[in-house]
């Protein structure tokens, strides 16, 4: 991946000493160590989101290292800066340890990456002046509860999971919502996973009488259950969640096979965005869309005066779509959505 050859400090167009002072943005990532690629794609999603602006602005980066040292360390350097609004940060350790001095500094921060739930639930308590346009690390389980129990009110469906915490958070998950809505699964279990065959777990599912089953567990599992049960001529619709892009299998994953989860980005993002980080040479990979994104949020809130105030009432136009936050600060709508195996790949189901 290759950077936008540009300064750290960089000034886009022309202003008055005012304005630019007023358009002062910080970039808050892991630029060294093991998660410096990442680091540099929130950088470079940011520089080139600022570029496609003509406001002046001045964009100043500060490498968090993903400790809270660095964190600490960023944040300070920041605020000497006197930068109005900060974007950033992938490491819980980081953002917390920032945060208490760019928010007593009366800066916001806006993170396209940390998902810790604690971050934004706390804020009512903490006052920490904290966006996050990244999903919350609860968000999986809430999508897969709200998407299956709603397209499947009709079916005889079953919820099985492999024991594991992410796996049965995720069934439980759709358990209670099912029950919510007064649905009873035709069959509840815990499997055991990583084994060779699950021809015990398919005839169980069979003699219930499911037809769709939900399984919290990975990719590997859900392709050899898929196998099995075409084996026992037993059609059979399997969901499963985000694991299902971990390529982890060597059996093949099955054709209809759905996946609630996150779109790839480059999938959503506009055309202009994807053109313009093809002009400059770098890939939409990882963190560079959110960070795009991200960035022009900040900067719509900075053009607006009231960087917080702005951040908390209003609706900002990006790249990925329509951003805006409720109370905590959390993105108001959801990017999870219900996907289809193609038999190549995952395409959004109408």
């Amino acid at each position: 991946m290759r950077c936008l050859a540009l300064p750290l400090v960089f000034l886009l167009a022309a202003a008055t000493p005012s304005n630019a002072e007023d358009f002062r943005i910080g970039v808050a990532a892991p630029f060294s160590g093991s998660f410096s690629i990442l680091g540099s794609q929130i950088r470079d999603g940011a520089r080139v989101a600022l570029a496609q602006d003509n406001d002046a602005v001045e964009l100043f980066e500060q490498d968090t290292a993903c400790s809270p040292e660095g964190g600490a360390a960023a944040a300070r350097a920041l605020i000497a800066d006197r930068v109005s609004v900060v974007v950033g940060f992938i490491c819980t350790e980081a953002v917390e340890a920032a945060l208490p001095l760019l928010t007593e500094a009366g800066i916001p921060t806006i993170t396209p990456g940390v998902r810790t739930a604690t971050l934004t639930d706390g804020r009512e308590r903490s006052g920490f002046l904290v966006y996050r346009t990244a999903p919350r690390a609860d968000a999986e389980r809430d999508a897969v509860a709200r998407i299956l129990s709603e397209r499947w009110r009709k079916e005889f469906f079953a919820i099985v999971d492999d024991g594991t915490i992410y796996g049965r958070e995720l069934a439980e998950s759709l358990r209670a919502s099912a029950e919510l809505r007064k649905l009873e699964p035709v069959f509840k279990d815990t499997f055991r996973p990583q084994l060779d065959n699950q021809v015990g777990l398919a005839g169980r599912l069979k003699r219930a009488g499911a037809t769709h089953v939900f399984v919290g567990g990975d990719r590997s599992d859900i392709a050899i259950l898929a196998r099995d049960a075409k084996g026992m001529d037993y059609v059979l619709t399997i969901a499963g969640g985000e694991a299902l892009r971990a390529e982890n299998s060597t059996v093949p994953l099955a054709e209809g096979t759905l996946m609630v989860g996150l779109p790839r980005w480059a999938d959503i993002a506009s055309p202009q965005a994807l053109q313009a980080l093809k002009a400059a040479e770098i890939l939409p990979d990882g963190y560079v869309l959110p960070a795009y994104a991200a960035a022009q949020t900040a900067l719509a809130a900075s053009e607006k005066g009231d960087v917080n105030a702005a951040l908390a009432k209003e609706r900002f136009e990006t790249v990925l779509g329509p951003f805006a936050f409720d109370g905590k600060g959390d993105l108001d709508t959801s990017f999870y959505r219900l996907f289809r195996f193609d038999g190549e790949d995952f395409r959004e189901v109408e």
